[in-house]
């Protein structure tokens, strides 16, 4: 399979390449490599990828919000599906820095299904995000509760993304898949998530901040997990035979859960962090930040029951995982 990755330097798009190399896919990734986190660790992720690769991985340092720009990089090489991944992440920073947003979740997304289109792809598959449940009390969240009130502009393009998917599978009858990732974590994560936060500041001897006084829950969910529910939806488009699918489209176009089924205690992985570093922390108790959630919780029943996605990292398994790949990459 010949398949093109965005977000290629990105947490969950390295490891999905790294997956597809490993089984013998050929891969075109593309990713303009910002400085929204450190720079170092995305290059050591493409380093990786090379080397893994060889002439079957091509990398290409292109702004997918730059149309022109991308279909002019995009000549002369073919693939046959498309995994969307790249985005401007963040809840809290959309706040900070809104328009960032508008060009690389909103532009970005459109110039893909564009891509998509024009070149015909069996498949395309698109990153969503949990955060599009953004208020909602009814536990655990489904594809099919109405996500038509979100709490932050990032949940608010991921939304607008699955809206402009739909219209591209009515109309052009393109295959697609929405996947509302749950609060990823492991080896290789990103520096401005919670996981690497709290284990930089408790080896520092910092105070970690826990935000609505300690009453958060979250559906952490281990990478390898993610990958494979990405790679269930890859090798299995959406099918164009006017059955409702998941996220209730009658078009060629589907809205996934991927998480752990599991709303675990943040105060829980604190615990474990303390354990595995051997450092007790220091807590800062501070009030909700504004367009946070108190809880994720996935309902996985949707993917489960149509192409057989079953988690089976717990965070007692996954947190030392990446506690030990931590100790290890700063080392290096």
């Amino acid at each position: 399979m010949k398949v093109l990755v965005t977000g290629a330097a990105g947490f969950i798009g390295y490891s999905l390449i790294a997956r597809l190399l490993a089984r013998g896919d050929t891969v075109i990734g593309v990713d303009m490599v910002n400085t929204y986190y450190d720079v170092r660790l995305k290059e050591a992720r493409i380093g990786r990828l090379k080397e893994a690769g060889g002439n079957r991985f091509t990398f290409l340092r292109q702004d997918f919000s730059d149309y022109a720009g991308l279909v002019e990089s995009l000549k002369g090489l073919e693939f046959d599906r498309i995994v969307h991944l790249g985005a401007q992440a963040g809840v809290r920073y959309s706040i900070e820095n809104p328009h960032a947003y508008l060009s690389s979740n909103l532009a970005g997304h459109l110039n893909l299904l564009e891509i998509g289109r024009h070149r015909g792809v069996e498949n395309m598959v698109y990153a969503s995000s949990s955060s599009v449940y953004g208020g909602n009390t009814k536990l655990p969240f489904s594809v099919d509760d109405r996500v038509d009130q979100p709490i932050s502009l990032y949940a608010a393009t991921k939304k607008a993304d699955e809206l402009m998917s739909e219209t591209y599978a009515h109309l052009y009858r393109l295959p697609l898949t929405g996947l509302r990732f749950f609060t990823v974590y492991g080896p290789w994560g990103r520096p401005d998530m919670m996981m690497w936060i709290f284990t930089k500041k408790i080896l520092a001897g910092d105070p970690i901040p826990v935000f609505n006084h300690g009453d958060m829950y979250r559906d952490f969910t281990y990478i390898d997990d993610i990958i494979s529910g990405v790679m269930a939806t890859l090798d299995n488009p959406a099918p164009d035979d006017g059955l409702e699918k998941a996220g209730g489209s009658t078009k060629p176009h589907r809205l996934y859960n991927i998480g752990n089924h599991k709303s675990e205690h943040l105060m829980k992985v604190v615990e474990i962090l303390e354990h595995e570093l051997g450092k007790k922390a220091e807590v800062e108790l501070l009030p909700m930040q504004p367009g946070d959630a108190r809880q994720s919780f996935a309902d996985i029943e949707a993917i489960s029951g149509d192409l057989g996605y079953k988690p089976t990292t717990s965070i007692d398994v996954g947190v030392p995982n990446f506690v030990r790949w931590y100790r290890e990459y700063h080392a290096r």
